[in-house]
């Protein structure tokens, strides 16, 4: 049974596709629909593409992992850690930006898309 528990107005429902309109403002996890972005802090670059992902995460020490064809995955050799997320980029979603935030503290940093960049320290 696929799908997400959605809990909205006293009612619990399943929501088939989360990212679809109708379930868009329950489904963000009260973020009200802004469109966030994953930001590479210590340069201030927002990931806009898996290159430059790929290319921030090799300098951490990630490597490709696998050739699975729904997913691109990294891992760290010295670390049980696996980030997984889907081979086509238009469904990079909010859940797989905190799972790289997680696994590379103080690296990454899901902001929103019209917040300003802050420039790092020097």
């Amino acid at each position: 049974m696929a799908g997400v528990w959605v809990f909205k107005d006293g009612i619990v429902r399943r929501v088939e596709n989360p990212g679809s309109e109708e379930s868009s403002s329950a489904g963000d996890g009260g973020g009200g629909g802004r469109r966030k972005v994953l930001v590479h802090v210590p340069s201030g670059e927002v990931v806009a593409s898996y290159e430059v992902l790929e290319r921030r995460l090799r300098e951490l020490g990630w490597e490709r992992y696998l050739t699975d064809p729904c997913l691109l995955q990294f891992h760290q050799r010295s670390t049980v850690h696996l980030i997984s997320v889907p081979r086509d980029f238009s469904k990079f979603k909010l859940v797989h930006m905190y799972d790289i935030v997680v696994k590379t503290r103080n690296v990454f940093e899901v902001r929103d898309a019209a917040a300003p960049a802050v420039s790092p320290a020097t």
